[in-house]
Parts: structure tokens; C-alpha cells; sequence
């Protein structure tokens, strides 16, 4: 990475150019195709000094990735509940923690579909909302 302080800045991170300056601390990046759910809006107050051992650097074009992976999402506890009251209905709701997650990252799930995904996570006998 190379940045030049002056009257404007010049930022070079490898492939990527700036677009578009949109204030004098936020600048819009031309991004390669396989970046495109990157945001594009990149924040200079945002850069860090990198004090990394250069020998710890793994080349990009050695990372094999295999397409027949996948991640598979397993929920592990239910956290909290909560009904919600619309117009006509009510929606129930249940906070789950899934594997590989913290606590802060647990989602909210409509009730009905995660006790037909995953009846485990339901004591029996237990009332439907």
C-alpha cells in the first residue's frame, strides 16, 4: 500500500484505484468483480500501520478454494422469546445462538419454521405460540 499526503491523495492498495473522493476522508474504490458485495466507500481515518513479519505472508495464488464446500448453520440453544403483535396476527419469535457464534451474533428466527427445522431445540409437549 502506498499513500501520498498533499493537496489530494493518492492510494494505491495493490489492483484498486479510487474512483470518486467524496470528502476529504472518504473515497470511493474501483473494485475487482469478485469484490462487488464490498462496500465500495473506503475511510482513510480507517488505516493502520501494519508492523507485520513480511515472512508470515501467504501468496494469494497458493489458496486453493473447493466449490463442493459448504457451511452449514447449527443452532445450538434458544436464548430468548418474544410476540410480536401486528395488525391481525401475532408472530412469535425465538433468539437463537448458532454454532461457530457469539452471543451478540444470535439471530431472531420465526418460531413455526425453526420447530420444523429443528425439533431438538423444543422440550416436548411444549405449547405453540
Amino acid at each position: 500500500m502506498k499513500l501520498f499526503m498533499g493537496e489530494d491523495v493518492d492510494l494505491l492498495l495493490d489492483d484498486l484505484r479510487i474512483s470518486m473522493r467524496i470528502d476529504n476522508v472518504a473515497y470511493e474504490l474501483e473494485l475487482p468483480q469478485e469484490l462487488t458485495t464490498v462496500h465500495p466507500v473506503f475511510h482513510i481515518s480507517m488505516l493502520k500501520k501494519c508492523m507485520g513479519d513480511p515472512s508470515l505472508i501467504i501468496p494469494t495464488e497458493d489458496i486453493g478454494i473447493k466449490e463442493n464446500l459448504f457451511y452449514e448453520k447449527i443452532p445450538i440453544q434458544i436464548l430468548d422469546r418474544q410476540v410480536r403483535k401486528l395488525r391481525t396476527k401475532e408472530v412469535s419469535s425465538i433468539k437463537v445462538l448458532w454454532r461457530n457464534q457469539f452471543v451478540d451474533e444470535a439471530t431472531w428466527e420465526e418460531d413455526g419454521d425453526m420447530k420444523k427445522r429443528y425439533p431438538h431445540l423444543f422440550t416436548p409437549g411444549e405449547a405453540s405460540n
